[in-house]
This record gives C-alpha cells, sequence and structure tokens, in this order.
C-alpha cells in the first residue's frame, strides 16, 4: 500500500483542485510522491483539454491594476476577468496564481482583447499555454475571457466580493480628473452596485434611443394614453431610460437625493471613463 496520510491528500487536493478519488488513485499510482502525483493529474488534466471544451465556464474571478502611464502624467487601470467551471477552483490558490499572472500579461502586453492577451508571452511561452496547463492541472475549463484598460489623470479601482469565502467577482474601474479623484472610490462603489451601461447621454447610441423612444411609444398606445400627452409621456419613460441606464444621472448611491453628476460638480470634477466587468455577466 502506497505510503501517504490524509494530510498529503488534503494538500494535494488544495494545489489541484482534484476530486479526492483523483488524488487518492494518483497517490496510489505514484507510491505516495506527492510531485510524482502531481504529473499524474497534470498529464490526465491535459488529455482531457479538448472533453473540456463544451463545458460551461461562467464561475472565476476579476483581478486589477492601476499604474502610471509611461509619460507619468497620468494613470492606465488593467481589469481582467478570468473564468472557471466552479467556485471550488475559483477560490484555488493555484487559479488564483494564474489570474495573477493573466494580470501581469495584461499589463506588460498592453493587449486589449482576449486572443492578444493568450498570444502574450510570459515566463517564456504564449499566456494560453499557462492557461492549458493549469486547466490541466485543476481538471476544470479554463477560459481568459476578457480584458478592459481605462487612463485618465488618475484611475480608481474597486473589486467586491459577493461571497466572503471566494475571491472577488465584480470588478471596477473609474477613470477621472485630478479633482475627481476625491469622489472616485465612492464612485467606483456605486458602478459596483447600480452597473450602468453609459457615462453620458452623448454616450448612448442613437438607435438606441430611438429604440427605447419606440418600446415607450408603443407601451404608452397599448395602455390607452391619451394622443395628446403622448409625447410627453415617451420623453418622460425615455428619461426613465437614461436614469437607470447612464452613470452621470444615476441617483448617487451614498445620498439618494443626489444625481452622480451633482456629486461630481460638488468636487470640482469629472469622470473621463469607466468599465465594469461582473464573472459570467
Amino acid at each position: 500500500m502506497a505510503n501517504y496520510t490524509a494530510s498529503d491528500i488534503k494538500a494535494l487536493r488544495e494545489r489541484t483542485g482534484a476530486g479526492m478519488l483523483d488524488v487518492k488513485r494518483a497517490l496510489d499510482e505514484a507510491d505516495g510522491d506527492a510531485e510524482k502525483a502531481l504529473e499524474l493529474i497534470r498529464v490526465k488534466g491535459l488529455k482531457g483539454v479538448s472533453k473540456r471544451e463544451g463545458r460551461s465556464a461562467s464561475d472565476g474571478l476579476v483581478a486589477a491594476n492601476v499604474s502610471a502611464t509611461p509619460d507619468g502624467e497620468g494613470e492606465v487601470g488593467v481589469l481582467v476577468e478570468v473564468n472557471s467551471e466552479t467556485d471550488f477552483v475559483a477560490k484555488n490558490v493555484t487559479f488564483i496564481g494564474l489570474a495573477e499572472k493573466v494580470l501581469a500579461a495584461a499589463v506588460s502586453s498592453g493587449a486589449r482583447d482576449a486572443d492578444a492577451l493568450l498570444a502574450a508571452e510570459i515566463d517564456g511561452a504564449p499566456l494560453q499555454s499557462a492557461v492549458d496547463n493549469t486547466a490541466a492541472t485543476l481538471g476544470e475549463k479554463i477560459v481568459v475571457r476578457r480584458v478592459a484598460r481605462v487612463a485618465g489623470e488618475k484611475v480608481a479601482v474597486y473589486l467586491h466580493k459577493v461571497n466572503k469565502d471566494l475571491p472577488p467577482q465584480v470588478g471596477v474601474l473609474v477613470a477621472t480628473d485630478a479633482a475627481g479623484a476625491s469622489v472616485a472610490k465612492d464612485i467606483a462603489m456605486h458602478i459596483a452596485a447600480y452597473s450602468p451601461t453609459f457615462l453620458s447621454r452623448d454616450d448612448v447610441p442613437a438607435e438606441t434611443v430611438e429604440s427605447e423612444r419606440r418600446i415607450a411609444e408603443e407601451t404608452s398606445r397599448n395602455e390607452g394614453k391619451p394622443e395628446a400627452a403622448l409625447a410627453r409621456i415617451v420623453e418622460g419613460r425615455l428619461n426613465g431610460f437614461f436614469k437607470e441606464a447612464v452613470l452621470l444621472e444615476q441617483a448617487f448611491a451614498k445620498d439618494q437625493k443626489k444625481t452622480v453628476a451633482q456629486v461630481l460638480a460638488e468636487s470640482g470634477g469629472s469622470v473621463t471613463g469607466f468599465v465594469r466587468y461582473r464573472v459570467g455577466a
């Protein structure tokens, strides 16, 4: 019988995220040698990579970094989302270590989409290789889903845990001018909670506005609203859409009597850009 203990099983499970039976089989085959068992688990996992392609990876984490721009006159924030199949793997140290590599590659490469990021070199090989190797070790499909970059005079970051036992699953970057930095963190927290789609009305595509106007008009007619009041009702409903979707027009999370625009005006600053990710959304 192979010479290993329950503590050895626990340690290897924590390193790999593999199931207990898989770990025990690997330790049996490796005569209790943890490193050899780890290699066996990885080899088995690599063989199963193609089988996992069709599986869903909707758990995981977000990670972010903020650093000075090359000219030193501003800051740039980078936000990445890395997905796993289960929350068990999402909190695994090996998976978290991979996410740190993904973020480092995003920062150093300047990649602006997932494909470019996966092609970026880290530790002398494409990031995709590290993803495949980690997927093999953990026995789950792993996806580098997306990456975003936000630059400005100042960039604030907010990462939110929806479960205290898991890594952050909501991430926000907010770029402001220097004056806006004093309220940037509060606004980042607001964005995490209220998930605006656009910064200002000017950022809403014309076709989106027309679609919302058409829906508002059709809804009002179906409700039997009087024709004479139709235009006013439609505009009111359109304004309601803006108040829900546009950051500057949303009621501020920490003071519902003010809009985000009013909070910024009081600080003398402005928001120049933002991005929000929620894992799996």
